[in-house]
This record gives structure tokens, sequence and C-alpha cells, in this order.
């Protein structure tokens, strides 16, 4: 198990992109959350198998074909044990 939080960043608000992050960890088993900043930043919080959390944040490097993705910096992060994947914010 493990968890990172990763700020993804580029176009990626306005896109779809927290609806396609949501359905895409639900399709992995990870939980966790996804938020709109206010910098323009998605700010990706997920947690599970680690097979799983990784390929999540393979495809947060590319995101839904509306969005055009310039960076994504995860680091590990603390896990929460939520239970669901959310869209907050």
């Amino acid at each position: 198990m493990k968890a990172i939080q990763a700020r993804v960043s580029g176009q990626v608000q306005g896109v779809a992109f927290r609806w396609h992050t949501q359905e895409r960890a639900q399709q992995l088993g990870v939980t966790g959350w996804v938020r709109n900043e206010v910098d323009g930043t998605v700010l990706v919080h997920a947690e599970g198998e680690d097979d799983a959390v990784d390929a999540l944040v393979e495809w947060c490097r590319h995101g839904p074909p509306s969005a055009r993705v310039r960076d994504v910096a995860a680091r590990e992060a603390a896990v929460t044990g939520s239970s669901r994947f959310e869209v907050t914010g």
C-alpha cells in the first residue's frame, strides 16, 4: 500500500480532467481525491496497491484527450485510509 500526492500542470482545468481521473482511479481500484487548485493546476491524492497508484500517475502524464499536460510532480504522501476516490474543490 502506498500513497502519493501529484500536482499536474498545463491545460488541465476546464477539460474534465478531474472527472476522467476519478474514472481511471476507480478502474484501477485506487482511492483518494482530485481537486482544482487556484494556480491552475490539479492536485491528486491517490492511495492503493503500488502498481495501481503508479499506473494512475502514469495516466496523469497525458490525462484525457482534451488536456495538455506539461508536468506531473509526484511525491510520497501519508496513507489516509480513504474508501473511495472523490472529486473535490
